[in-house]
């Protein structure tokens, strides 16, 4: 049986969607095939990239993606993590699923507690990865 496909989508597909892409591929390989896009795509945020190798996970050669990107993909179920996506992109064509969790923004940290940001997210989002694709 072939993969599912799974996008993950947020506003800038810089940090949070990445993380779950990156998480659902390192835990589930060969069940899933994961994507991510942004609405408004920016670029991947350096502190994604720490935080996820400091759980052995690189993501370092994945990159922003705006959702033309993806449309011709075989996307089952698609997950947006933060609600302006949800707003943006209500539908997406030929998934079959559509699945709305809002993480906060570790982007939006700015200063000392800026990584914190990121490792908390990264937390949250590796659990809802877990408790969602695991069953």
């Amino acid at each position: 049986m072939a993969p599912k496909g799974v996008l993950f989508l947020c506003t800038h597909n810089s940090a949070r969607s990445q993380m779950a892409e990156g998480l659902l591929r390192h835990r589930f390989p060969g069940r899933f095939e994961a994507y991510s896009a942004g609405t408004d795509p920016t670029t991947l945020d350096p502190c994604a990239v720490r935080v996820m190798a400091e759980i052995g996970i690189d993501i370092s050669g994945q990159r922003a993606k705006s959702l033309v990107e993806v449309l011709d993909l075989p996307i089952e179920t698609v997950v947006t993590v933060c609600d302006r996506a949800q707003e943006t992109c209500p539908f997406f064509p030929g998934a079959k699923e559509t699945l709305h969790v809002s993480f906060p923004d570790p982007g939006a940290v700015e200063g000392e507690g800026r990584l914190e940001a990121f490792r908390r997210a990264r937390d949250e989002i590796a659990d809802w990865v877990e408790r969602t694709f695991g069953r």
